[in-house]
């Protein structure tokens, strides 16, 4: 097999195939209905309406072929696609098991823009991409070919407990969650009068029964004295977990809270570096770490900073994108969480198996999704690198 003098020597006998061809696709999911949680109500953010997803495909040579995907809520999809865009061509002739290198490839085809944020969720969607690919070659799911602990992840809903969501469908929405088999129920807190966050969570728990895995979700709003106060108040209701309490970024201020509740606190899913999140575990920050692959840099981004969390014996609930981390979950060594989200079943032709509270890794190789009919319809740019064999 020949390999072009752009791979420096690096390629040899153990070489087998090269990337021929990259398709990029910026694709606009619309919400059902807006979404708003407590960033809406302190006027933050705008109630959401739509998802912004970069979806890569890559064929290789001998064709092989992989999918991956970051997203962006709000504003920043057109960055993604738009900095996807500058760096795939980077990728074309090169070995696709050389994920790793690859990562850094990209990395450094865009070093000016930093190693966090825009930047390496545009790489993310390759770096999925690679893996799938590389799943799919082997004919395993993506946790198999990870070493999975398990088949099957404790999985708890979000979608249907946002704060625009009266009480009363909040609870019907959990009941229809249980009924599904999801295991758990994650409401939105962090309204400006407290006690109404309380009666909605007094309703919840009363609602589910006491051994329900219920979670609450403040979604960053609250100052250092709001959620010391909120986070005792919120004791005796048995919680999984309190998260996102405090800012992101106040790594000492969440530290102080996790050491002075009994209920765990969680957090990272808005941090989008391996880096952030180790300043989190550096500090003891986190009884729970939220950590969202695409935010971070992708699957090679992921495993680095579980092998981190495990060494510090966290328990692990990565954030959104189930159809990636449930493969990311299967295989992390303490028993994790997968948050549970409908909003981009759309997209794909497939579903996810979900029983007796658990969201089950199916036979398929890779991640085991492919782009349907109605994602095709959604795209707004496509753009592609090298030629299809």
């Amino acid at each position: 097999m020949t390999h072009t003098a752009t791979s420096a020597g690096r390629h040899g006998e153990a070489t087998l195939d090269s990337i021929a061809w990259i398709k990029l696709s910026s694709v606009t999911l619309p919400l059902a209905t807006p979404i708003s949680d407590a960033k809406v109500l302190t006027g933050r953010q705008k109630p959401m309406t739509e998802v912004a997803l970069l979806f890569v495909e890559i064929e290789t040579g001998q064709g092989h072929q992989g999918i991956g995907f970051s997203y962006s809520k709000r504003a920043g999809g057109p960055a993604q696609y738009a900095h996807a865009k500058e760096i795939a061509d980077e990728l074309i002739g090169e070995d696709p098991s050389d994920i790793g290198r690859l990562w850094t490839k990209l990395v450094w085809a865009g070093a000016s823009v930093g190693r966090s944020g825009v930047a390496t969720q545009a790489i993310a969607a390759f770096d999925v991409a690679l893996w799938d690919l590389k799943a799919k070659r082997a004919g395993l799911p993506l946790a198999k070919l990870l070493g999975a602990h398990r088949d099957s992840v404790r999985c708890y809903n979000t979608s249907g407990g946002f704060l625009h969501t009266p009480t009363e469908q909040v609870l019907e929405n959990a009941t229809a969650s249980l009924a599904s088999g999801i295991g758990g129920i994650k409401i939105k807190v962090g309204h400006p009068d407290g006690k109404q966050d309380l009666r909605r969570l007094t309703a919840v728990r009363e609602h589910i029964g006491d051994d329900v895995p219920l979670m609450a979700d403040a979604n960053q709003q609250w100052d250092r004295a709001t959620a010391q106060r909120m986070g005792r108040a919120m004791e005796d209701f048995g919680l999984v977990w309190i998260e996102e309490p405090l800012d992101a970024y106040d790594a000492q201020g969440h530290a102080a809270l996790a050491a002075s509740l009994d209920t765990p606190v969680a957090t990272g899913e808005m941090l989008a570096s391996v880096a952030e999140h180790y300043e989190l575990i550096r500090q003891n920050a986190a009884d729970i770490i939220q950590p969202d692959a695409p935010r971070i840099g992708g699957i090679t981004q992921f495993l680095k900073l579980a092998t981190l969390a495990e060494h510090h014996n966290l328990q692990l609930a990565p954030h959104f994108a189930m159809e990636i981390h449930l493969h990311l979950a299967a295989a992390y060594p303490i028993e994790p969480w997968v948050e549970h989200f409908d909003w981009l079943e759309p997209l794909f032709n497939e579903r996810l198996t979900i029983s007796d509270g658990r969201m089950h890794v199916s036979a398929r190789p890779g991640l085991g999704i492919t782009l349907s009919e109605q994602a095709r319809a959604w795209t707004q740019a496509t753009h592609e690198a090298g030629k299809r064999p």
